[in-house]
């Protein structure tokens, strides 16, 4: 047992002096590039952004050959989408003064936040930048194996109080959402309870209107009843009245005619 036991230790010493010598990132040869290198070109693409969007302001659209021509001088064509990003940042937080065209040198550039970071096929480098109310994330992201820059990001940097109250606003927008379409759908059930309500109403009044026709129906027939009934009644009388009086008189039934009869 007390073997296991420092065997395990061993192995967790082992462990931990090897994460706590790590390579020095300053000395790791980056597939053909050095961290100076890397660190070099970092601060020199930031800087052609900037000028960029100096030059041709934020909504310039590059053609192609403006593109030819800059990539002849060593710029990446993916340094030029970043230029409506950077343009976007200086109007929401200020300009930045870090890259004066007039006395800019790369070699005194405050390098001191630059980081290098490689995630299987991609290598990314990263160095924040100050702008009049926020820093920025400035990042290059590199295919590992051409060294070619295939990305360029300008990111704001937030603080984590800010992060914090950015998802919980994104929180409660997001249940505000979902409670305003749970009431939609509950609103939406409730009216099915209507077309039922209305269905029975109609076949009320299709009942409604059957039934009088029903009893107009049957008026209609008792009263064409009774007058046959009063039509024989006085054509018997008739017959009666007629015999008697040609019975009277001594004469036929077909030498007069009843007219009428009056009751009293």
């Amino acid at each position: 047992m007390k073997k296991k036991i420092a065997l395990l230790l061993s192995v967790l010493m082992s462990a931990l002096m090897l994460g706590a010598c790590g390579t020095d990132p300053t000395t790791v040869d980056y597939n053909g590039l050095s961290y100076s290198d890397l660190q070099m070109q970092t601060v020199v693409d930031a800087y052609y952004v900037s000028t960029l969007t100096d030059y041709y302001g934020a909504d310039f659209v590059f053609d192609e050959e403006v593109i030819s021509q800059y990539e002849s001088y060593g710029i990446s064509p993916a340094v030029f989408d970043a230029v409506p990003v950077w343009g976007e940042i200086e109007k929401e937080f200020g300009d930045n003064t870090q890259f004066n065209t007039d006395n800019f040198d790369p070699n005194t550039f405050d390098t001191s936040s630059f980081v290098v970071t490689k995630s299987g096929e991609t290598l990314t480098t990263d160095i924040t930048l100050t702008f009049g109310e926020r820093d920025v994330d400035f990042q290059l992201v590199y295919d590992y194996y051409s060294m070619d820059v295939t990305g360029v990001t300008v990111t704001p940097v937030y603080s984590l109080g800010e992060k914090m109250s950015k998802a919980g606003l994104n929180t409660v927008i997001s249940m505000s959402i979902v409670f305003v379409v749970l009431i939609l759908i509950s609103l939406i059930i409730s009216c099915f309870k209507i077309f039922p309500y209305l269905e029975n109403k109609k076949n009320e009044k299709n009942k409604a209107k059957n039934s009088t026709a029903k009893v107009e129906e049957v008026v209609s027939q008792n009263t064409e009843t009774e007058v046959q009934d009063n039509l024989t009644d006085d054509t018997e009388l008739v017959a009666v009245i007629a015999a008697a009086i040609a019975a009277s008189e001594g004469t036929s039934t077909s030498d007069f005619v009843v007219r009428s009869i009056n009751r009293r």
